[in-house]
């Protein structure tokens, strides 16, 4: 099939289809520049400006249409990293460590608490490296007591998303935590859309207790506003508990808005309720038991809006590149 053409001012000029509004303006750029020196040169210097020209141009186009690191040929992100993940490092020198992050070719970032810092000097720090704070963590106790608080500290970060990964409960998840959890949510979730911000709450497996003909997590679904509570799919305490990633997908749908994409160490025997295992049971992506073929294709059609890295495991730091180079060679 042949290219798309458009008019540049050189007659023929073909570009391939699909280039980005970007890259077309670039190239646009190159050539009036080029036709403007063109001008005022003899045919020596004209050939040498002609090459010169196809250079730069090729390298602008190539900059411009690049993946983001993470993303490939079927996997298309956006892909970001909570920041829990490097949480020792944190502790030790905020600075330091967002330049990790910055360094991985990383843009989007998921919260797990601003360090003893301000809102306001966490985001500062944010953008002095170009990074972007999609979605954040609270605590379960500041949505119950104090949700316009934690909205007003979420809207200074300029967050879209804000949730809780931990439903506080004795033993075994039971009914009444989950129908306190429900009031909870809903009344966060209002508080949160006020300011412009989507509630979430992150599965992590202790939910999946059976209930009537299904599970506590169904009755959460069920029972919290689809227009003040959304869904994270933690892919690990989605498998932990036995259950299946893509089944989840399908029969939630919309519900489910973020993913965290962690990997579980082959072998790991699954069907615990417990929510917790030995941290070193995370490993980098495409090195454990999820079929990732098979999860982020069903996520795709389902419209998760942001996908998240978290490595719990104290080699965290070196399983990052790891899973984001899986990620962009990944096909299916």
């Amino acid at each position: 099939m042949g290219g798309a053409r458009y008019s540049f001012g050189v007659e023929n000029t073909v570009l391939r289809p699909g280039l980005s509004i970007t890259a077309r303006f670039t190239v646009n750029l190159a050539f009036l520049l080029f036709l403007r020196i063109m001008a005022t040169m003899n045919s020596m210097l004209r050939r040498i400006a002609w090459a010169s020209t196809l250079v730069v141009t090729a390298l602008l186009l190539h900059r411009s249409n690049a993946a983001a690191p993470g993303t490939g040929p079927s996997f298309k992100g956006p892909i970001g990293l909570q920041l829990y993940s490097l949480r020792a490092d944190f502790i030790k020198n905020v600075p330091a460590t967002l330049d990790k992050v910055k360094a991985a070719g990383i843009t989007e970032v998921e919260l797990a608490g601003t360090y003893n810092l301000s809102p306001e000097v966490f985001l500062g720090m944010l953008k002095e490296r170009n990074l972007k704070a999609i979605s954040g963590h609270f605590s379960y106790d500041r949505y119950r007591d104090d949700a316009e608080g934690v909205a007003k500290d979420a809207k200074a970060l300029g967050l879209k998303f804000a949730g809780v990964a931990w439903i506080p409960h004795k033993d075994g998840f039971d009914e009444a935590e989950c129908r306190d959890a429900i009031k909870v949510f809903n009344h966060a979730g209002e508080a949160l859309a006020k300011q412009g911000i989507k509630f979430f709450y992150h599965v992590h497996g202790y939910e999946f207790v059976k209930f009537g003909d299904s599970d506590l997590f169904d009755l959460l679904v069920r029972e919290t506003k689809p227009e003040w509570v959304s869904y994270q799919m933690d892919v690990f305490w989605v498998v932990f508990p036995g259950k299946d990633p893509v089944a989840l997908l399908q029969k939630y749908g919309s519900r489910w808005e973020l993913m965290h994409v962690k990997d579980m160490k082959k072998g790991l025997e699954t069907g615990s309720l417990a929510g917790g295992t030995d941290v070193k049971n995370d490993v980098a992506l495409g090195t454990g038991q999820m079929n990732w073929p098979a999860i982020l294709a069903q996520a795709k059609k389902t419209g998760i809006k942001h996908y998240f890295i978290e490595d719990e495991s104290p080699d965290a730091e070196a399983h990052i590149p790891v899973s984001l180079k899986f990620l962009e060679t990944l096909t299916w």
